[in-house]
């Protein structure tokens, strides 16, 4: 199979959908730019020529009947012990993946698309298996530069006094003038299966960074997250 993205011989893309969100009920399902919200991602893992598989992890019957319409593969159920708010997305990785090991063998490379980052295109995927493949590292994980400097925040005591809020250093200072800082985006995850393994995690001593703008990096947690990815797609000559 002819991949664009060659850099192992087995590359899985993991999208974890749960149909439970407090904030925004379904919002897996929601349309957003005439597509359910999940669908976005499938597309553009599909597209991106970079994996073997692409499989869901979902709790929800809904949301995998839309997967596979889109061409997901959905061939087991999460157990409803992984589809709650304590669970982490390793613990719904290491279930994929040991139901794999059985089914067919486990994947050289893990790939963990969240499907509320809408805004990652083909050439994001594509770009940053280019950078786990030319670094040579265990795991490359999206960033984008943070929309405001943390040198501007603090925790308040009770009373809300400001007084020490801002290091002494910061006074006086221009934002422009900060160093960048860069947070995750949570729309790309690549990691050699092994690595992810023994690290229990995508971050490492030989992790790197693949950069997106922070225009393509919105990640739906409430309702103005959902209509601003909308306007952008259909900005963007999305159909």
């Amino acid at each position: 199979m002819w991949r664009a993205c060659s850099v192992a011989e087995s590359s899985l893309a993991l999208i974890p959908a749960r149909a439970g969100s407090k904030r925004l009920p379904n919002k897996n399902l929601l349309p957003v730019a005439g597509k359910p919200l999940i669908a976005w991602t499938i597309t553009v893992a599909l597209d991106s020529g970079c994996f073997d598989r692409v499989l869901v992890s979902t709790d929800s019957e809904a949301l995998a009947k839309i997967a596979r319409e889109y061409g997901a593969e959905v061939p087991f159920l999460r157990p409803a012990e992984l589809s709650s708010d304590t669970a982490s997305s390793m613990d719904v990785i290491r279930h994929a993946l040991a139901w794999l090991e059985v089914e067919s063998g486990m994947p050289q490379t893990t790939t963990l698309l969240q499907p509320t980052s809408p805004l990652r295109t083909v050439d994001d995927i594509r770009a940053a298996f280019a950078r786990f493949r030319d670094t040579g590292a265990d795991s490359v994980v999206s960033v984008s530069e943070a929309e405001h400097s943390p040198l501007w925040s603090n925790t308040l005591p009770g009373d809300g006094s400001l007084a020490g809020f801002l290091r002494p250093e910061v006074l006086g200072k221009r934002s422009q003038d900060l160093p960048t800082y860069y947070r995750l985006n949570g729309a790309i995850y690549i990691a050699r299966t092994a690595s992810l393994q023994a690290q229990g995690g995508f971050l490492g001593a030989n992790s790197y960074a693949y950069v997106m703008p922070a225009e393509r990096a919105i990640d739906i947690d409430y309702r103005a997250d959902l209509l601003l990815a909308d306007i952008l797609l259909r900005e963007g000559g999305h159909s």
